[in-house]
């Protein structure tokens, strides 16, 4: 059985939703973040980084990095109606776009959420978490463009993590307005939103998006360690 430690503010809920769509066996240990949890000496024992999500497979490997996970999930359980095997034609384009949702849109929302880990002034936060949101929107734009092409879902008619993975995202940015200036984004949105198995965690997201915010309101300088 798979061990998942995740918890509140994590990208957690996408190794779930995964696993849960997979209908694969796990136990979830919550990991408090905002305590700073991450940061024990137990769990650094588990994860050097001091990152969540991490996954510790049934032979006792500890995996962590979410794409990776989401990407070894589909292949150990051959989760293809997820993610098409490498000999399908739509392999490449569905690694491609995984690859760019997390190394050029996901990295620029750990600086929009984490403004004062990319700082050495609390007046630099809000420039920062500006600056963030710009290079993610221009970001989003492109893929906007992309299902314009050959939409609706990333991989044309076809379904795959790859959708959910950006709807995260979109979620925890601003999903009013990106959906407001990005049509081909709206849409996808609500076709992710559609999936019955799919619902339960984008709200969950849609949730600690909206809680994340208030937090941040009150603490402009920082609440996750």
């Amino acid at each position: 059985m798979y061990i998942l430690y995740g918890g509140d503010f994590t990208r957690a809920t996408l190794v779930q939703w995964v696993l849960e769509e997979g209908k694969i066996e796990y136990e979830l240990r919550k990991i408090d973040i905002q305590t700073g949890e991450h940061r024990s000496a137990d769990f650094l024992a588990i994860n050097p980084a001091g990152l969540v999500p991490v996954l510790i497979t049934p032979d006792g490997d500890a995996l962590y990095e979410v794409a990776a996970l989401m990407l070894y999930l589909a292949d150990q359980h051959q989760l293809t109606d997820l993610a098409p095997p490498s000999t399908d034609r739509d392999w490449g384009l569905f690694l491609s776009t995984v690859f760019y949702i997390a190394a050029d849109i996901q990295s620029e929302m750990k600086r929009f959420h984490f403004p004062h880990r990319f700082s050495l002034r609390r007046e630099d936060n809000a420039g920062i978490q500006d600056l963030a949101k710009s290079l993610v929107l221009s970001r989003l734009n492109v893929m906007n463009t992309r299902l314009a092409k050959r939409g609706p879902y990333v991989l044309g008619t076809r379904f795959s993590l790859a959708d959910f993975y950006l709807i995260f995202w979109v979620a925890y940015l601003d999903r009013e307005g990106v959906c407001a200036q990005l049509p081909s984004i709206a849409r996808l949105y609500d076709l992710v939103r559609s999936r019955p198995t799919a619902l339960p965690y984008l709200e969950e997201t849609e949730r600690t998006s909206d809680a994340y915010a208030e937090m941040m309101r009150k603490s402009p300088g920082g609440v996750i360690a």
